[in-house]
């Protein structure tokens, strides 16, 4: 059994860590999170049903998140300054390999730290779809199963999540002549 869950489950090592830190917003957490959301997971293996384990170990790292909101009864609101400096840090070549200038550089660090910083301002409900989906590449019936909701209801979620995202990167947009 255990050789079957190291192949099956442990290749989404770092799809859980990423869906943890985005939700909990704290490295050290999100690391206590996944090791416990993997002590779950061999405990249960043996209930997972035939098909992609993905889905089932972030709806475990999910739970986890939610039962760490629960017991700590926090839910930070904003990206701290560690934060938004990771987020902020990019490659120095383009998608081509091309070296880039120093003002490509800046402006491509200030546009990531936006959209990290709305996605990360989103509600909880709202930021789930946009990380599995966008981040993660789940289809929309893998995010269904791992919050457990109707496939169209995490179209909507989506939906909104990403208008909210248009509107506040819009706000922070100067108006163009």
């Amino acid at each position: 059994m255990r050789a079957r869950f190291e192949a099956e489950v442990m290749p989404h090592l770092d799809a859980a860590y990423s869906l943890a830190r985005w939700l909990v917003r704290d490295e050290q957490v999100a690391q206590d999170i996944v090791q416990d959301a993997l002590l779950r997971a061999f405990t249960y293996f043996g209930s997972l049903r035939p098909g992609p384990a993905r889905p089932w170990i972030l709806a475990i790292v999910r739970n986890v998140c939610n039962s760490w909101f629960e017991h700590n009864k926090r839910f930070p609101q904003s990206p701290t300054e560690e934060e938004e400096d990771a987020l902020a840090e990019l490659p120095s070549l383009d998608a081509q390999g091309q070296a880039q200038t120093p003002e490509t550089l800046l402006l491509h660090a200030l546009e990531r730290a936006e959209v990290n910083a709305a996605v990360m301002a989103l509600a909880l409900p709202f930021r789930e779809v946009i990380v599995l989906r966008e981040i993660e590449e789940l289809s929309y019936e893998e995010i269904a199963q791992v919050l457990k909701l109707p496939p169209g209801t995490v179209m909507s979620r989506l939906s909104r999540a990403r208008a909210q995202l248009r509107l506040a990167l819009q706000a922070h947009r100067p108006a163009r002549i």
